[in-house]
C-alpha cells in the first residue's frame, strides 16, 4: 500500500505512514522499511498494551529516532495505546534533532495548548489527530490535522486548514462550524467504520473492514446519511 501511495503522490505531497509497534525492534524495523520505500516522514505510535512510564516512552522514541533514516513524528493516542504522553514528555523529545512533530490525539484543548507552548521555540510542529480540534489548534499555534474527514471530503479539509494557516480565520471558523457534525460523525463507533460507510454511501470504493471491526450500525448509518445529504454529498 505504501509503495502505491508514494508512486501516486510523486512528490506532490508529503507521505507520512504510521508505525504501530509495541516492541522497540519492530518499530525500528518498520521505520527503516518505510524510509526505503520513500516515506518523507514517519509517524511513530507510542508503545501500546505494555503501559510504559514516561522515562520508558522517552527512551523508546530516542532509540527509534536515532535509527530512522528520515525524521519522525510522535503519535499520542491514549484510546488506542493505553497511555497519554504528557506535554512535558513531548517537550523533552522535541529537542531531539530527528523528532520534528507530533500527531496528538488528545482532544483536550488545554493539553494541546500546553504542547504548543512548551515546544514553541523548537523546530517542531503540533498536529491534532481529531478534526474537531483542527481549527482551534491552528488558532493557538498548531500546524493542522492528520485528518479522518480528509478521506471523505479532502477539499473541505484542505481549504479549511489552508485558510486558517494563512490567517483567514473567519472563513475557516465558518467551515469548522459548517462541517463540525460531519467531523464528529466520522468517528462514530470505531474509526474507520463511519468513514468507510460514508464513502460507500457516496458511491466511492472504500473496500471492506477487516475483522473484528464490523460495519457501522444501521442506526448510525441512517444519521450519517442525513448529514451527507445536507451537504449534497450523495449522488
Amino acid at each position: 500500500m505504501l509503495r502505491i501511495i508514494v508512486k501516486t503522490a510523486n512528490g506532490k505531497c508529503k507521505v507520512v505512514p504510521d508505525t504501530c509497534a509495541s516492541s522497540l525492534w519492530r518499530a525500528k524495523e518498520k521505520v527503516k522499511a518505510f524510509a526505503d520505500i520513500g516515506a518523507d516522514y514517519i509517524s511513530v505510535f507510542s508503545p501500546f498494551f505494555v503501559l510504559p512510564q514516561p522515562n520508558g516512552v522517552i527512551k523508546f522514541y530516542e532509540e527509534v529516532a536515532d535509527a530512522s533514516p528520515v525524521p519522525i513524528l510522535l503519535h499520542n493516542s491514549q484510546d488506542r495505546t493505553g497511555i497519554n504522553m504528557e506535554p512535558a514528555t513531548t517537550a523533552f523529545l522535541a529537542k531531539h534533532k530527528n523528532i520534528v512533530g507530533i500527531k496528538d490525539g488528545n482532544k483536550a484543548l488545554d493539553h494541546l495548548a500546553k504542547v504548543v507552548y512548551l515546544t514553541k521555540d523548537d523546530d517542531f510542529e503540533v498536529f491534532t489527530g481529531k478534526d474537531t480540534t483542527a481549527y482551534p489548534l491552528i488558532c493557538f499555534g498548531g500546524a493542522g490535522s492528520f485528518s479522518v474527514t480528509g478521506n471523505v471530503v479532502p477539499w473541505v479539509m484542505k481549504e479549511m486548514i489552508e485558510l486558517a494557516l494563512s490567517g483567514v480565520s473567519e472563513r475557516a471558523k465558518q467551515m469548522h462550524y459548517q462541517y463540525y457534525d460531519l467531523f464528529e460523525a466520522l468517528r462514530w463507533e470505531t474509526n474507520p467504520m463511519a468513514a468507510k460507510m460514508a464513502l460507500k454511501l457516496m458511491g466511492l470504493p472504500a473496500g471492506p473492514l477487516r475483522m473484528p471491526l464490523m460495519p457501522l450500525s444501521e442506526e448510525k448509518t441512517k444519521k450519517l446519511k442525513v448529514i451527507l445529504e445536507k451537504r449534497g454529498l450523495l449522488k
